[in-house]
């Protein structure tokens, strides 16, 4: 369990215009989804993780919210509330914290549902000494979407404007919505005024290397419009919001990539190259919306061949997110091995002519995703178009669906033999 010394603010103040009728009684955050408002699914959620000490800053028909909750004793918790006399933005209100939070604290929106283990997070924010730590994923949207660009190490860079003239490929990461902030953080409060979190707040953290983002693959959906209630309440009724949930075992469906996902054409060494196969974006969808994770684990020797940057295979991950993003699919991760133990080619890049781990079929990259996403093998499945994707498979003991591409030979067993990974998809969600 987390610190229970740690707060959390919901911030529950917004007016929720696009909710029309549904809101014009009662504020954003008590909208019920399958009978329950959504700020008291935020608070379930919360106390699942050991957290009982809420700030709720109200604003718009506040008092809606603390008539129902009070002191939040019935609902297992205790509740401290800070009203708004005058909206101060997504963020101004901070202000108020100053003297009510110690070291750290949890901050989320009020239309948020969501299913987190903040024990996780938290750990990455005190291993990070992070000033701030936002909750960051890839989504169905990101070509309308503000994003997150991090480096390897985890520290945002900036905020990518989805008013941006994107004539560049991009990873699908973007902010949800959930943050750990230090109380450090809140010296840049002066006084109460109208901020935004992250153009005005976030943003200006950024330049102390101190701002970090956390990855995952939990649940986290705003409910803000009419067809984003229907969605969340269908997910919540088939418990995929609550399976998310990396406290739970999780199941995934790992890709290959060359082959399986894109069109395969050698020591693929050039973005341009970079060709989506037909029925990969409807195939990769159906793995977002079911409760298994979408991981890509490939072998990517052109890098140890010198064929090939880090940058360069970068920017080829981008254009494959890119384009499956347009088509509203997104990946939870990808794996890859850059090595390759046979030496002898112009312009090798010897550190990396090794006998690894990570090569395929070793598990290597897998079992870095089942530490990461708390995996169960035996319930996930391997997809791939060589032997190796099927003997990597088998070595981790999941289950294991080839490819078969026409006029290419196999020793391997597996489980299943199919043509296209959207033959793969079906069949595993109908097992």
């Amino acid at each position: 369990m987390v610190d229970t010394k740690i707060t959390a603010v919901i911030m529950a103040g917004g007016k929720g215009t696009r909710l029309g009728n549904l809101v014009h009684e009662i504020p954003k955050p008590m909208v019920k989804i399958n009978d329950v408002p959504i700020i008291e699914r935020q608070i379930i959620d919360l106390k699942n993780s050991g957290i009982k000490d809420l700030i709720i800053v109200v604003g718009y028909l506040g008092d809606v919210i603390s008539s129902y909750f009070k002191d939040g004793k019935e609902f297992g918790v205790n509740i401290t509330y800070i009203k708004e006399d005058e909206p101060l933005g997504s963020c101004g209100s901070l202000y108020y914290l100053k003297d009510l939070v110690s070291e750290n604290f949890i901050l989320l929106f009020g239309d948020l549902i969501e299913s987190v283990n903040f024990n996780n997070m938290l750990l990455f924010h005190q291993n990070k000494n992070a000033l701030i730590t936002l909750f960051a994923h890839p989504n169905s949207h990101p070509y309308d979407s503000d994003l997150v660009v991090k480096n390897e190490n985890d520290v945002v860079l900036k905020f990518d404007s989805k008013h941006n003239v994107r004539d560049y490929y991009y990873h699908n990461l973007v902010n949800a919505g959930i943050y750990i902030i230090n109380k450090e953080a809140l010296s840049y409060f002066e006084k109460p005024t109208k901020l935004d979190m992250e153009k005005d707040f976030v943003s200006t953290l950024i330049k102390t290397q101190k701002v970090f983002a956390y990855v995952s693959s939990e649940y986290v959906k705003d409910a803000g419009t009419f067809d984003r209630l229907e969605a969340v309440g269908n997910d919540i009724k088939n418990n995929i919001v609550s399976n998310k949930n990396l406290a739970k075992k999780q199941k995934a469906i790992f890709l290959d990539r060359d082959g399986t996902i894109n069109v395969h054409k050698g020591h693929l060494n050039n973005v341009d190259n970079f060709e989506l196969l037909p029925g990969v974006s409807e195939a990769i969808k159906m793995i977002n919306d079911s409760d298994y994770l979408a991981i890509v684990i490939t072998n990517q020797p052109v890098i140890s061949r010198g064929e090939l940057t880090f940058e360069g295979l970068d920017n080829v991950h981008k254009k494959m997110e890119t384009l499956l993003g347009k088509d509203k699919a997104y990946l939870d991760a990808i794996y890859f091995c850059p090595h390759y133990p046979e030496s002898g080619f112009e312009g090798e890049v010897k550190a990396l002519k090794i006998d690894c781990d990570c090569r395929k079929p070793k598990i290597g990259m897998l079992l870095k995703a089942q530490k990461r996403f708390n995996i169960d093998f035996e319930s996930s499945w391997f997809v791939g178009d060589s032997d190796f994707d099927i003997l990597c498979g088998q070595n981790a003991k999941t289950k294991t669906v080839l490819i078969d591409v026409p006029n290419k030979e196999y020793k391997s067993n597996p489980d299943y033999k199919v043509k296209s990974l959207l033959e793969a998809v079906k069949l595993i969600l109908r097992k």
